[in-house]
């Protein structure tokens, strides 16, 4: 069991996509037609993810997170996070959902072994959170966070991605952390997919409702920490305090967390661009049509459907990915795949 990539980075944490398909339609994330789907016969089979997953796990994957288009909506989800969980050496499962079909699924899914959850959620307006997702409904996502703690899921987070132009209540999802234990991340919005024209300095010029990314709707982290601070402060809940790493919930990822003096919960961001994380990234992607991917803003790809079907070696292919893996993602702006069909 190896793990490590030419910088020494340890890579455990693999992400799978298991579908290209959602029930919402994020305008961050796709066009409003949506993106084509893939033919059936092009998505990797639970069997073919539960034999990739095993191969990883021998050269040193040992987390697990299952993404979209949205996990939910695929048949059978519950039975094969079961599957995942019987293979040794898999330490704990995850999956990142926009929470829709939770309160469905929430138990039977920590029945099979699946104790973590992310929910994608971006405002707590209901009607920013319509237009946001283009017809969604604030309360489906609201219930599906409540089915979690139900259902004994933990640790929650919540995933909220700041867009300057949809001038969002930062302080109101704060709020929330209060008084459970509920962890709110707000994440950089990253330059993936858009089919723009490159602006100058190579910046996409689409705007943020066309699903393509610009550096006006992007809000770095020490705004959004500093933001929090000050609304904080002024709305009573005192000073914002950064949270020890040893103290922060259990994550496999980049967040730094803070927290309101006597909060259950905790405040963290996630920087890809102000304060990239490269050096201590821990992951690689497999998309749902079976390509692996190196890195998110990359869209050098191997071929791990095909591998899988031919038979081939797929230790050496993730050990291939290994040595691929690039030390940084260089500002790269823009991506032919867009995050629904890279995986979120």
């Amino acid at each position: 069991m190896t793990g490590t990539d030419s910088f020494g980075r340890r890579i455990d944490y693999l992400r799978i996509s298991v579908t290209d398909r959602c029930n919402l339609r994020c305008i961050y994330c796709m066009p409003p037609e949506g993106v084509p789907w893939r033919d059936p016969s092009e998505i990797l089979t639970f069997e073919e993810i539960e034999r990739f997953a095993e191969a990883a796990v021998e050269e040193g994957i040992s987390k697990i997170r299952l993404t979209g288009g949205e996990p939910l909506v695929r048949l059978g989800i519950v039975d094969h996070v079961a599957r995942l969980r019987e293979i040794t050496g898999i330490e704990a499962i995850a999956v990142t959902t926009n929470g829709v079909l939770l309160p469905r699924y929430a138990k039977d899914l920590v029945a099979a072994g699946l104790s973590r959850v992310n929910v994608s959620l971006d405002t707590l307006d209901a009607d920013v959170y319509r237009h946001i997702t283009r017809g969604g409904r604030l309360e489906d996502a609201l219930a599906g966070i409540e089915s979690a703690f139900e259902a004994g899921m933990d640790p929650v987070k919540v995933n909220a991605v700041v867009v300057r132009s949809l001038d969002q209540d930062l302080l109101s999802f704060a709020r929330m952390t209060i008084d459970r234990p509920l962890h709110i991340r707000f994440i950089e919005y990253m330059p993936v997919g858009g089919e723009g024209e490159p602006a100058p300095g190579g910046v996409c010029s689409s705007d943020v409702t066309a699903g393509a990314w610009t550096i006006e709707d992007h809000v770095p982290s020490d705004e959004i920490v500093a933001r929090l601070a000050a609304d904080g402060l002024a709305a009573g809940l005192g000073t914002l305090e950064a949270v020890a790493r040893d103290a922060a919930p259990g994550g496999w990822g980049p967040a730094t967390y803070y927290r309101f003096p006597g909060a259950v919960g905790t405040i963290g961001v996630i920087s890809p661009l102000s304060h990239h994380f490269c050096g201590e990234c821990n992951r690689l992607r497999l998309t749902a049509d079976g390509k692996l991917r190196t890195c998110l803003f990359s869209d050098d790809e191997l071929d791990a459907r095909e591998v899988l079907r031919s038979g081939g070696d797929v230790r050496a292919l993730i050990r291939a990915a290994l040595a691929a893996k690039p030390e940084s993602h260089n500002m790269r702006i823009g991506t032919v795949r867009r995050m629904s069909q890279i995986g979120g």
